[in-house]
């Protein structure tokens, strides 16, 4: 075993692989603790910054170690932007937290505002004046993981229509934010009727 640490291929091939896969592991755990503390996620946040932290320190270490060894360089240098991809992958997967959504168009949107309030989701609806004429003002809160739907119904009723999505940290219980999926199955039909047309 003694051999095995002290050979070549341990010290350029096994130490900066282990290196990366920590950087990997410590930045992926730093960007999502940062999204937890950016929503306010106490009790989360200080767990995943522990073991951030201490990843971190075992990484550096072996770099510290190994100062003659320049595969160590890039190894810590791939495992923290790979870490910071993964990490952003991670948070995507999770779709933690509210959005709001804010959609302004030309056409008439009635068709698109009984669509999204018969899939459950709140509305605020405003008519206001724009470069060109009226606009309807449209606001909705929801759950990220329900982004993907509201986004693709945008498209199929207003297709030239402006939206913008910001994060919310906080939302008061009394909004409904389309959080169930039973309008999958609902809604197919009434999709495939409009196309039709």
């Amino acid at each position: 075993m003694n051999e095995i640490i002290q050979s070549q291929y341990f010290t350029y091939l096994i130490i900066p692989l282990l290196i990366c896969l920590s950087r990997v592991v410590d930045v992926s755990l730093g960007t999502l603790r940062i999204i937890f503390v950016s929503k306010g996620a106490k009790n989360i946040a200080p767990f995943l910054g522990f073991f951030e932290i201490l990843i971190w320190l075992l990484a550096i270490g072996q770099v510290m170690q190994n100062l003659t060894n320049i595969n160590n360089y890039f190894a810590y240098a791939l495992g923290f932007a790979l870490g910071n991809y993964i990490g952003i992958m991670i948070e995507q997967k999770l779709a933690m937290g509210m959005v709001v959504v804010q959609i302004i168009t030309r056409r008439d949107a009635t068709e698109l505002i009984n669509f999204l309030r018969l899939a459950d989701f709140g509305l605020t609806v405003i008519e206001g004046n724009g470069g060109t004429g009226t606009v309807h003002i449209i606001f909705t809160v929801t759950k990220r993981s329900s982004l993907p739907f509201v986004i693709e119904n945008i498209k199929n009723f207003n297709p030239k229509a402006f939206y913008a999505v910001e994060d919310i940290r906080f939302v008061s219980d009394a909004i409904s934010s389309g959080e169930t999926y039973w309008w999958e199955s609902k809604f197919t039909a009434l999709i495939g009727a409009r196309k039709a047309k």
